[in-house]
């Protein structure tokens, strides 16, 4: 256990600052050895280029509708990155230089993010299943909308949302990766096995920052930990909509096609909490004040609380039609 005596959040961003850019290279990959959205698509300048997309369209046809709308919905949060980017760089208390290791991660984090919208959304063009106006308006909607996530400019309670978050990211894509792969479309299957992949190598970023947190101010950080958790962490797109709707009324339709799938489900959300729960080490972290103590108190036994309600949880059938899908 470090002691920095620390009076504020800034004291702990100026001591992880360091850190971040000694371990980005754990956690991030050099440009040049990352794959692009090209390197799985038809290349449009080769002879072959309309029959690989008829083979495409053919593995298409065989996803089912569901599995259509949590791929478009999945393809939309992505391509929200620029409220992410930015969202991320007013966080307070971190050094907004430009070298620095905060803004250098945002950054580098962006640029791997970014290509898990390009690859989708092309993907999705190319299979003549969508309606691709209906889903450019949503992606429009979705970055115009914004997002409040409950975490304020916080840079501890941003570390725990964005943990939680690649976590969750990473179950569902992998979990579309299989559906996919049991539809009989393998391209489809191996895109979502790789962004999987960024996603969690990303997810371990994350939970690294906090646990460097958590040596210097473990209190605060628990209970930063505790108030997202009671607030409960909403999806990034949770403000989903469809062209004539208000802001929020398509997400329902998004997580109930998710949950029916088993895409991402109530029971995935205690999963994660329990996972970090484990990877935080929330149970022996010592140093704790009196508040730290009954925030650990809570944390720990919030699984077995959510467990029982999510069994509970009724998902409707399939009734909705989404303005993205032609059929």
């Amino acid at each position: 256990m470090h002691d920095l005596s620390v009076g504020s959040r800034k004291e702990v961003m100026t001591y992880l600052e360091p850190f971040m850019l000694g371990e980005m290279a754990d956690y991030l990959k050099p440009v040049e050895e990352m794959w692009q959205p090209a390197d799985f698509l038809p290349d449009a300048s080769k002879d072959t280029f309309f029959d690989e997309v008829k083979e495409l369209q053919g593995s298409t046809r065989e996803l089912s509708y569901d599995l259509l709308a949590v791929l478009i919905g999945d393809t939309i949060t992505e391509e929200a990155l620029p409220t992410y980017e930015s969202w991320l760089t007013m966080v307070d208390d971190v050094s907004k230089s430009e070298q620095g290791g905060w803004m250098r991660w945002v950054r580098a984090w962006t640029a791997e993010e970014n290509r898990h919208g390009d690859l989708l959304n092309k993907y999705l063009y190319l299979s003549g299943r969508i309606n691709m106006r209906a889903m450019e308006i949503s992606t429009q909607y979705l970055i115009q909308d914004g997002f409040d996530i409950g975490t304020g400019s916080d840079p501890y309670r941003n570390f725990i949302y964005t943990s939680f978050q690649e976590l969750a990211t990473n179950v569902s894509h992998r979990r579309v990766a299989s559906l996919a792969k049991q539809a009989g479309d393998k391209l489809l299957s191996k895109m979502c096995g790789v962004i999987a992949s960024d996603e969690a190598r990303h997810a371990k970023a994350y939970k690294s920052f906090i646990s460097k947190a958590m040596e210097v101010d473990p209190s605060e950080v628990m209970l930063a930990f505790e108030d997202m958790m009671r607030k409960k962490i909403v999806m990034p797109a949770h403000f989903l909509r469809e062209i004539g709707l208000k802001m929020g009324e398509t997400f329902g339709h998004f997580t109930d096609a998710a949950q029916r799938l088993g895409v991402y489900t109530a029971v995935d959300y205690v999963e994660i909490l329990e996972e970090l729960n484990r990877d935080w080490n929330i149970a022996n972290i010592t140093g704790l004040n009196g508040a730290g103590e009954k925030a650990r108190d809570y944390l720990m036994a919030l699984p077995d609380r959510l467990i029982r309600v999510a069994e509970r949880i009724k998902i409707p059938n399939l009734e909705y039609k989404f303005s993205w899908i032609h059929a």
